[in-house]
């Protein structure tokens, strides 16, 4: 017992031990198991063998208590190196082929050893296999010794975890008295010590966002919406949406993220922001006073009024209400121009009346018709009806008969919507002729009606 608190004791101070500080995940690992001693002498002359003399003579070689006869403690260095002080207990009963009086064994260890796990299976690989060196103290009974120790091991990893430890150990005493020997060691072992701030899973070292819960496809850091695209990455990370739009939804489907659309419940155009344009204007509905019909965005999608009919619209037209021209800018002209009152005398020479009467024929409707249609043109001007007449019969005769001529046209153009105040009508007779009365043709050239401004 002695011995044993030797053991404990040494192995705390192992234990204290200080190695240097590392971000590897689960740096520390610790193992339980049983271990079985082969005390039989190694590497001297005969009687005692080779090396590996009787090696696997497990039956008559191997000391092993029925119980857990093995704990060790790891800690992970760096770049594969890895420290572990290891304390175990046993009980020789044979030594080769002789047998023992039940003789105590105790032994603590430190050793320094590399893996070849990465350059075999790559990181993560579950076959772990080392090599290892170091020293320790052996006690058999109440005799102890120094011993340098060579060691083969492998680990077989279940998990990140959790693995299977199988070990070898060759120990060279220092003392002769101690003899040289092989020591086995088979364990579970237990792998801890990863830092994971946000319980992700992930840790810390591998984790690009350690601070916040997050997914192993995004190194640890969240998509809150499950959209498949990281917070950091998405431009709506509390809504599901997709890749093209950064993580923003799209719920009208229209090509426009819902972030961008000022119409996201129904689908649109990408010019208007996501606003359809039921009339093709340019002009949204959600701003188009008249939705269906095409009109400029200046008058708020509504095509421009042309109130007087006039063909001139009313944001163009000075005189809106009233019907116009496009020379005068919307409004009437005030005066006909030269060419207007030819064209008006063409028409008023041509009006025919009854032989010695004022009463218009019918045939010549078509050219009041005409005549009135320019009166109306221009609804600011004023004219003069003037009748007159050849010198056959007496002058008296004629003065009258051309006044009642002139009377005659003057109440037809009132009738058909003139208004009177614009007009006077005024008998010559037979006074200013345009050609001779000697002939025939000259005299019906002076029985007319000529139209003047006033």
């Amino acid at each position: 017992m002695k011995n044993l608190s030797r053991l404990f004791f040494a192995l705390l101070l192992v234990l204290s031990f200080n190695a240097n500080a590392q971000d590897e995940n689960n740096p520390w690992k610790i193992g339980i198991g049983a271990n079985a001693v082969d005390l039989y002498p190694v590497g001297e002359t005969a009687p005692r063998g080779e090396y590996f003399d009787e090696f696997f003579n497990a039956e008559d070689h191997w000391n092993m208590l029925p119980s857990l006869s093995s704990l060790s403690v790891s800690r992970y260095l760096s770049d594969g190196f890895t420290f572990t002080a290891a304390g175990t207990i046993n009980e020789i009963d044979k030594i080769g082929d002789s047998s023992a009086d039940d003789l105590s064994y105790y032994a603590l260890d430190g050793t320094v050893s590399y893996s070849f796990r990465d350059l075999i299976n790559g990181p993560g690989g579950w076959a772990d296999p080392y090599l290892g060196v170091g020293g320790g103290y052996t006690w058999v009974d109440d005799i102890g010794a120094g011993t340098l120790n060579g060691t083969f091991g492998i680990n077989f990893w279940f998990s990140d975890n959790i693995g299977l430890t199988a070990q070898t150990s060759y120990k060279h005493a220092f003392e002769d008295y101690l003899p040289k020997h092989w020591q086995h060691t088979v364990g579970l072992a237990i792998k801890f010590g990863g830092k994971d701030t946000d319980g992700d899973g992930i840790y810390d070292k591998d984790d690009a966002c350690p601070d916040v819960p997050g997914l192993e496809a995004f190194n640890g850091c969240p998509d809150s919406d499950n959209d498949g695209i990281e917070d950091s990455k998405d431009d709506c990370p509390n809504q599901a949406g997709l890749a093209e739009f950064n993580g923003c939804p799209d719920g009208d489907s229209d090509g426009v993220a819902d972030k961008d659309d000022d119409c996201p419940t129904v689908a649109g155009l990408k010019a208007l922001n996501g606003c359809p344009d039921a009339d093709g204007d340019g002009v949204a509905d959600k701003d188009d006073e008249c939705p269906n019909e095409k009109g400029p965005s200046a008058n708020k999608g509504c095509p421009w009024p042309d109130t007087d009919g006039d063909g001139i619209l009313d944001k163009d037209d000075k005189c809106p209400n009233e019907a116009g021209t496009v020379a005068n800018n919307g409004c009437p002209e005030v005066k006909p121009t030269e060419e207007v009152m030819k064209q008006l005398n063409e028409y008023a020479r041509t009006i025919l009346f009854d032989t010695g009467k004022a009463s218009i024929k019918k045939e010549s409707d078509e050219v009041l018709a005409a005549m009135i249609a320019i009166f109306k043109e221009y609804p600011q001007a004023n004219f003069s009806i003037d009748g007159h007449t050849d010198s056959v019969g007496s002058e008296k005769t004629n003065q009258l008969l051309s006044e009642r001529r002139a009377n005659s046209v003057m109440d037809h153009l009132v009738a058909n919507g003139i208004n009177p105040d614009r007009l006077t009508a005024k008998g010559y007779g037979e006074e200013f002729p345009i050609a001779s009365n000697n002939t025939r043709n000259g005299r019906k050239n002076n029985r007319r009606v000529e139209v003047k401004l006033k």
